[in-house]
C-alpha cells in the first residue's frame, strides 16, 4: 500500500474507523466500543491502539499515513473539542493528544454533523459539489455546512446550529437547550411525534394514530402517505417550518445542494420534494433552484467525512 489515511467517527456507543488508500477508496472499516467510563478518558487511547494494530497487520509504515481525521459529537475549534457531553468530555485538545499517541501523525478534528456533511460532499449524494448543507432529521436535528470544500466551524464551533434557532412559535414546552420554539421541536422525530400527539389531543380529526397507544415518527409519516388527516397536518407543519428555515439558510449561504438524512428522511423522496417546493417558495429568486438530495452514506457519513478532512488537503 502507498499513502493512506484514517477516518474515525466517535459515537456514543461505538467508534467507527476506516482505512482509506491514496485513491480515496475505503480499504477496511471496523468498529470498537466507545468506553465512556472515567469521563471518556480512554477513548483516544483505544483509538490509537486500534490504528496501531491496523498498521502492524497491514505492514504500513507510519510515514505512509497522511493523517487521521476524527469527528466528535460536540463543538470543535482548531482541533480542540470545546465539550462533548455524550462522551463525558469537557475541553479536550483531541488533535494534539491523539497525534502524540500515534507517531505524531497529523490529526484533524471536526464536529460530527460537519464531518457527515463533508462525507456526503466527498463520497455521497452530493459528490462533486463544494457548497453543501446537510440536515439530519433523527431524534434531534443536526446540520453540517461545507463551503468551498471545507467544513465551516464558526468562532465557537457552533456554526450551523439551526436546530436551536427560534423558528417554531407553537412549541408547547421548552427545548432541551432551555429555549422554547427551537426548529428541532418540529423538525425531528421527537418533534413529529409531539405535534401528532398535540393534534390528537386538541382536535377531533380522524386518525389511525388514535388506535395506537404508542407511535413513532415513522408511524406518523406512514399515516401521512395514507392520507391520514393527523399525519398530513403534522407533516405539513414540519415542511412549512423546515422549508422556510432552509430558505433562510439558502439566503445566507447559497449552497449548491441540501442533503437530507436521518431516520425521518428514510420514508421516501416525497418528503424531499415537499421541502424543496416550500424552500423555493420562500427563498430569494436566485436560490430557488438549489437541489434537495437524499443522504447516501447513512451512519457511515461521519467516518467518510473524517477521512475527507485529510484527503481534502491533497487537493
Amino acid at each position: 500500500m502507498g499513502q493512506c489515511c484514517f477516518g474515525v467517527d466517535i459515537g456514543g456507543t461505538t467508534v467507527k474507523i476506516g482505512l482509506f488508500d491514496q485513491e480515496e477508496r475505503p480499504v477496511h472499516t471496523w468498529e470498537i466500543p466507545t468506553r465512556k467510563d472515567d469521563n471518556g478518558s480512554h477513548i483516544l487511547e483505544d483509538i490509537a491502539k486500534a490504528l496501531e494494530h491496523e498498521l502492524v497487520i497491514r505492514e504500513i509504515r507510519p510515514e505512509q499515513v497522511l493523517g487521521v481525521g476524527l469527528d466528535v459529537p460536540g463543538p470543535v475549534v482548531d482541533g480542540k473539542v470545546i465539550y462533548a457531553i455524550n462522551l463525558g468530555w469537557g475541553y479536550v485538545d483531541a488533535a494534539a493528544e491523539l497525534s502524540a499517541m500515534f507517531h505524531d501523525i497529523p490529526v484533524k478534528v471536526a464536529n460530527d454533523a460537519n464531518a457527515a456533511a463533508l462525507g456526503e460532499a466527498w463520497f455521497g449524494s452530493a459528490k462533486g459539489y463544494r457548497n453543501v448543507v446537510t440536515l439530519t432529521l433523527g431524534t434531534g436535528l443536526g446540520q453540517g455546512i461545507v463551503l468551498d470544500g471545507k467544513v465551516l466551524e464558526g468562532c465557537h464551533g457552533a456554526a450551523g446550529e439551526i436546530a436551536h434557532a427560534i423558528f417554531y412559535p407553537d412549541a408547547e414546552a421548552d427545548c432541551n437547550c432551555g429555549h422554547r420554539g427551537c426548529l428541532e421541536q418540529i423538525a425531528s422525530a421527537t418533534g413529529i411525534v409531539n405535534k401528532a400527539k398535540q393534534l390528537l389531543r386538541d382536535t377531533d380529526l380522524h386518525s389511525v394514530l388514535r388506535e395506537k397507544e404508542l407511535f413513532s415518527a415513522k408511524d406518523v409519516m406512514d399515516a401521512c402517505k395514507a392520507q391520514d388527516p393527523v399525519g398530513m397536518q403534522t407533516v405539513n407543519t414540519l415542511v412549512d417550518y423546515l422549508g422556510r428555515a432552509m430558505a433562510v439558510i439558502a439566503a445566507v449561504l447559497d449552497p449548491e445542494a441540501f442533503v437530507i438524512g436521518g431516520g425521518v428522511s428514510r420514508t421516501g423522496n416525497w418528503l424531499n420534494e415537499l421541502l424543496r417546493a416550500r424552500m423555493a417558495e420562500a427563498a430569494p429568486p436566485a436560490c430557488r433552484d438549489i437541489r434537495v438530495l437524499p443522504a447516501a452514506l447513512g451512519n457511515d457519513a461521519g467516518m467518510y467525512g473524517s477521512a475527507a478532512l485529510i484527503l481534502s488537503e491533497k487537493k
